[in-house]
């Protein structure tokens, strides 16, 4: 199956000198690191979904230095297609299963920011559902470590939960 990873909402307003800072934001950085860097091995495209709000939102305003991707990200994966969202699901009102069908991706590996919000959401989309999809849990976070884990146990009925050094 051809596989896509697929990166959401790892934008500078989630980490500590950003508007909505996350528990555990570095490390789960580090670990969409090396995820990217065996996607980038393993010859897998990277899609970075990025939320863009409108300049009245409390964060991801558009034009501020917050809704940028953080720029660890774009240096592991310069050569990721951007996909632009507005709300939760990465699917609704993108270009994303354009990109997934120019690509012919089978596979989804989704990874990401907030655990319980866009990373669910995208997971469980009626766009989602033609898909084999697989939610990199070490590289996800949200608000704190019950939620988190929480989000990921209730997903799981839908999607599988993996390790990213499982998955490649």
């Amino acid at each position: 199956m051809k596989k896509a990873l697929i990166v959401i909402d790892l934008q500078n307003d989630y980490f500590p000198e950003g508007k909505f800072p996350l528990w555990n934001a570095e490390s789960t950085l580090n670990n969409v690191e090396k995820a990217i860097e065996k996607a980038n091995q393993n010859n897998i495209p990277i899609i970075l979904v990025q939320h863009v709000s409108g300049s009245n939102s409390s964060f991801f305003s558009e034009g501020t230095e917050g809704v940028e991707i953080h720029p660890r990200v774009l240096k592991a994966a310069p050569n990721g297609r951007n996909v632009i969202k507005k709300v939760a699901d990465s699917f609704y009102n993108t270009n994303l299963e354009e990109v997934l069908s120019e690509l012919e991706i089978e596979e989804l590996l989704i990874c990401g920011m907030m655990t319980q919000n866009c990373v669910a959401f995208t997971a469980i989309s009626k766009e989602a559902e033609k898909y084999s999809v697989k939610i990199l849990g070490d590289c996800c976070t949200t608000v704190s470590e019950p939620i988190h884990v929480i989000a990921l146990n209730g997903v799981s009925t839908r999607v599988e939960v993996i390790s990213y050094e499982k998955v490649f």
